[in-house]
């Protein structure tokens, strides 16, 4: 729980409001975790527009003190779209 409040905090102060978290996965022995996070992104901008929403899928690295210490943009959709499916 920890790791999800630190993340949410960070998105919160410097990025947007969380719309979910997807995934906590530990890393490799000590190397911390991995979280896949969804983010509205410019929420107003679009509303203003009469836009579909957009969502961003953020890759975000906590180290083992439960802080983030990178984060990564890896997808952008609009909301109405169907999520990406992974190939298997």
């Amino acid at each position: 729980m920890k790791i999800m409040d630190n993340v949410t905090q960070f998105f919160k102060e410097h990025i947007a409001p969380p719309h979910k978290i997807i995934s906590v996965k530990k890393q490799e022995e000590n190397e911390g975790w991995r979280v896949l996070v969804e983010v509205i992104e410019e929420r107003e901008y679009m509303r203003r527009y009469a836009h579909d929403e957009m969502i961003g899928l953020y890759e975000v690295t906590v180290d083992n003190d439960k802080e983030v210490t990178e984060f990564t943009r890896i997808s952008l959709r609009f909301r109405s779209d169907l999520e990406e499916q992974q190939a298997e």
